[in-house]
């Protein structure tokens, strides 16, 4: 039951009604609030059905004493094995809902009910009897919740816009996590732009006791991280794949509205449409076409999407966008967003699901995660090609980083040189993280106000996936590193959070069923060897996937599911970076340097510096703070 949550604890309960219409969007198909005002407790509801359309999946859920009441957001693929356990136990059904087999779960296991879990999930249990509120969130991350907890008053939502209704609207910036987006793009940990509101960490709990954070503890560990003992061979390798993806995406179909998928002619997408076609042949898939001026060295894929299509005999629905109404819609993405995440691929996750939800489509399911279990990034294959060069002692690496960074960035394969040779001169471990950034520090603190420089003093944008790692083995092998990186921040905070805050934008759930559990703890048992194999990323899914996929579009180049970004830059953004960036702006923000930044516009339009992400991140920070600060 794909939906949006809210709640509050010890606060101002009046406020919960307009919270959860700030929500109305994840959840047009019903909605329900359920307050107790002895206990000060509210919790808030927004529904799009899903399972068990009828009445009894109606939310907030009371047990049947009515001393429990859940409110849940998300999908229990198991949900069918855990409620003939539960029955055998004796636990009675009214309706089909996998809400009522998770509340009845809670009922028979209390907290250790989240081991039992196979699916995708954010949730609030209000106890009654011990007074307390328990929240949890999936293992991946691939549902979001966010949480305040300030003077004994706790709040909770899907969404950070309807928490500020929740929390009066305590709007103090978070300068560390503002310095973390315009480092990646978006922020890993548990940080937001605003000091008031966290994340609930992906496979993480919490107990709250009145208005207070009692217990928080991780109830997942990443296989990845794990000691495996015994390797796979070849042949295990690729039929395990085929098995467990296979498993997985029959699993995810389970639905009692009309169901679909993303296409985009990639390997992920098209594995995922190839067995959902085995349950439904006549399964409907969704592409775009962006029209209009495109950046150079950018691959077009509707084209493979195409061919895919034709070659399962699938339809395939596209929607056609023009460059600059795209561009036209970012003030209204990050306003959707809640965060200053600086990716427009948002925005093909918001065409497509609004074009699936047109033609009567709730649910989508996509191919994200395929490269964080398999590899397939780029800098999945940088990091095998440290081995040519990382040996060499530090000032000539230094030297290579200082001799790749002047080369001509118009050229896209030296940007992909620069990128790569970016932070050569660091250790191996710091290496690692730098592969994710896309602003070096020093470039970042020349852009600050002298202010906002005093605010960072002390901090460190990596700490938080430094301190990650530092624990996991120190004979795990870097590919392990960055792939846990990967799954654990790049995966949740960044492409799991946009996909879905722009699905739901739409009235879409999005499934992935790359990330079912049973497929990530095989995944993590594939020696490296059978991931990365020389130049080739997923070799152990593609070799899977041949029986199933034309071999142009499993080896295919990998390309990623963008916008022509810097082509925008120089065109369709101009007008509006020269407001939101301009002089009179900045020092009136009084977070960035004016002439600095005005300094960088100018150099990334002659092409001295390829700054195009760094600038548009600026960019994002300015939209999210006209639209969240400023506004009342």
């Amino acid at each position: 039951m794909m939906c949006g949550i809210t709640g509050i604890f010890n606060g101002d309960l009046s406020t919960l009604s307009s919270a959860n219409s700030l929500i109305s969007h994840r959840g047009p198909d019903d909605d329900g609030i359920y307050v107790n005002h002895v206990l000060n407790i509210g919790l808030g509801h927004r529904r799009l059905s899903i399972l068990d359309t009828s009445s009894f999946g109606h939310q907030p859920m009371c047990s049947n004493n009515g001393k429990t009441i859940l409110v849940f957001n998300g999908e229990i693929y198991n949900y069918k094995e855990l409620r003939s356990d539960l029955k055998r136990k004796g636990f009675a059904f009214q309706g089909k809902s996998d809400t009522e087999v998770l509340l009845n779960l809670y009922l028979s296991e209390g907290k250790e009910m989240l081991s039992k879990l196979n699916g995708i999930f954010a949730f609030a249990i209000f106890d009654t009897s011990s007074e307390s509120l328990f929240l949890a969130r999936d293992a991946l991350g691939v549902k979001p919740l966010y949480y305040s907890n300030q003077d004994n008053v706790f709040a909770f939502s899907s969404e950070i816009k309807a928490l500020l209704k929740l929390t009066l609207n305590n709007k103090e910036l978070d300068a560390e996590s503002i310095n973390r987006y315009l480092s990646f793009l978006w922020c890993p940990g548990d940080g937001t732009p605003l000091k008031s509101v966290k994340k609930l960490l992906p496979g993480e709990a919490i107990i709250v006791k009145n208005g207070c954070i009692t217990d928080k503890w991780l109830w997942y560990k990443l296989p990845i991280l794990n000691n495996i003992k015994k390797s796979l061979g070849k042949d295990q390798a690729i039929s395990g794949v085929t098995k467990y993806l296979k498993q997985a995406v029959h699993r995810q179909m389970v639905a009692d509205v009309p169901l679909g998928a993303f296409l985009s002619g990639g390997l992920d997408s098209s594995a995922v449409v190839a067995f959902a076609k085995e349950v439904n042949p006549d399964i409907r898939c969704f592409s775009i076409e962006t029209k209009g001026k495109q950046d150079r060295g950018v691959v077009d894929d509707l084209p493979y999407a195409k061919r895919v299509a034709k070659h399962l005999n699938v339809s395939l629905d596209v929607v056609s966008i023009e460059s600059y109404r795209m561009a036209s819609d970012l003030e209204s993405m990050i306003a959707q967003l809640d965060e200053p995440l600086a990716d427009p691929a948002a925005l093909n996750v918001l065409y497509i699901s609004q074009l699936a939800r047109e033609q009567g489509i709730k649910v989508l399911l996509s191919g994200a995660g395929g490269d964080d279990l398999f590899t397939g990034y780029r800098r999945h294959y940088a990091l095998q090609l440290e081995r040519y060069w990382g040996w060499l002692p530090k000032n000539v690496r230094t030297s290579l980083e200082s001799i790749t960074r002047n080369l001509n960035t118009e050229n896209f394969i030296n940007r992909r040189i620069v990128k790569m040779f970016n932070g050569a001169g660091l250790n191996s471990e710091d290496r690692l993280i730098n592969y994710f950034r896309w602003s070096d520090d020093s470039l970042l603190q020349s852009l600050y106000s002298p202010e906002f420089r005093q605010q960072l003093a002390g901090s460190d944008s990596n700490q938080i996936m430094q301190d990650f790692i530092e624990p996991i083995l120190v004979d795990s092998p870097p590919l392990n590193r960055m792939l846990a990186l990967e799954q654990r921040f790049f995966l949740a905070d960044h492409n799991l959070n946009y996909t879905d805050k722009m699905s739901m934008a739409a009235g879409v759930e999005v499934r992935v069923p790359f990330l079912d559990l049973d497929l990530v703890d095989f995944a993590a048992k594939i020696p490296n060897n059978f991931k990365q194999r020389g130049s080739v990323g997923k070799w152990a899914l593609k070799k899977a996937m041949e029986p199933y996929l034309p071999k142009d579009i499993i080896y295919r180049p990998k390309t990623g599911f963008g916008a022509p970004l810097r082509t925008w830059m120089q065109h369709d953004l101009k007008e509006i970076m020269g407001d939101l960036l301009s002089i009179e702006s900045l020092n009136s923000r009084g977070l960035f340097s004016a002439n600095n930044v005005q300094k960088l516009i100018w150099q990334n339009s002659q092409g001295k510096i390829d700054a195009t992400y760094t600038l548009f991140s600026l960019l994002c920070v300015e939209i999210w703070c006209r639209e969240y600060l400023d506004k009342n």
